[in-house]
């Protein structure tokens, strides 16, 4: 796997030869390396997928349902954590060049991209804390933590709290072993759900979309908006206060016209 610095270039080439792109999270370090690979790619006509696998799978569409549907009622509470522990200080990810930040663009995305899907809305106002601990190596350049974390125990859950119900999804984001509960005020239901390969999904979906001519369903835009909300994530830390973001990408919006105008397949359950 390439540092995240390391993406703009082959994009940029992939493009200008004519050929259509899969992208790895995140797809940049800055936003603007990814508007780049968005207008590059655009005025090559070629395709430009960036590789939310948490958005292919059957447990994450099932849980989107589930809170689409209203069954969880108004949301109240969102709540997602994603943390592990990067023992060694010489790995690129902790080179704030290469990674373009610490947990946050690596092991954070996922949280803030899965609650964007799982919601289809978009947030208005981000207020960010970075931590970095005095005399250790591994944090010389990059924070410690961000609500997400490189020194914790690998923890990876995720947790919607509505008026009615609940879910929780404990492990949300590892490759495997997805496990989707559902809390109401009857009881606690655990839903057993079939989990197809995430990566096999993600390229099954990609080549559909080549054959068919049908964008993506998490394309440059997609992996741009992240890239937007994490550096006023940043940008509030800095500055110790909220920083408001454009509502430049509409997630529900793209959605919706995407399941409403193409055949390109991705999981469902029901």
């Amino acid at each position: 796997m390439s540092p995240n610095d390391a993406h703009l270039a082959p994009v940029l080439a992939a493009a200008t030869a004519g050929k259509h792109v899969l992208c790895e999270k995140p797809m940049a370090t800055t936003v603007e390396d990814a508007e780049a690979m968005v207008n590059v790619c655009k005025a090559a006509n070629v395709k430009l997928m960036i590789a939310y696998r948490c958005q292919y799978t059957p447990t994450h569409w099932a849980a989107r349902d589930l809170i689409d549907s209203g069954e969880l009622g108004k949301l109240k509470l969102l709540q997602s954590i994603n943390g592990q522990t990067q023992d060694d200080p010489s790995v690129w990810r902790l080179d704030l060049e290469q990674a373009g930040g610490g947990p946050l663009p690596d092991v954070g995305l996922y949280c803030l991209n899965t609650l964007r899907f799982l919601t289809g809305q978009e947030p208005h106002e981000v207020f960010g804390y970075l931590y970095k601990p005095d005399g250790d190596p591994r944090f010389k350049e990059v924070e410690e933590a961000c609500m997400t974390s490189y020194s914790t125990l690998t923890t990876r859950q995720l947790y919607v709290l509505g008026e009615k119900a609940a879910l929780e999804l404990n492990p949300a984001f590892a490759y495997e072993n997805l496990e989707l509960t559902v809390k109401r005020e009857r009881g606690v239901e655990k839903l057993t759900i079939e989990q197809p390969d995430q990566f096999m999904l993600e390229l099954d979906h990609f080549s559909q979309c080549i054959l068919e001519d049908k964008v993506p369903f998490t394309p440059g835009e997609e992996g741009l908006q992240d890239q937007r909300i994490m550096a006023a994530i940043y940008r509030s830390a800095k500055e110790g206060k909220p920083v408001k973001l454009e509502r430049t990408w509409m997630k529900k919006r793209f959605w919706n016209f995407y399941t409403a105008t193409s055949s390109a397949s991705f999981p469902r359950i029901g």
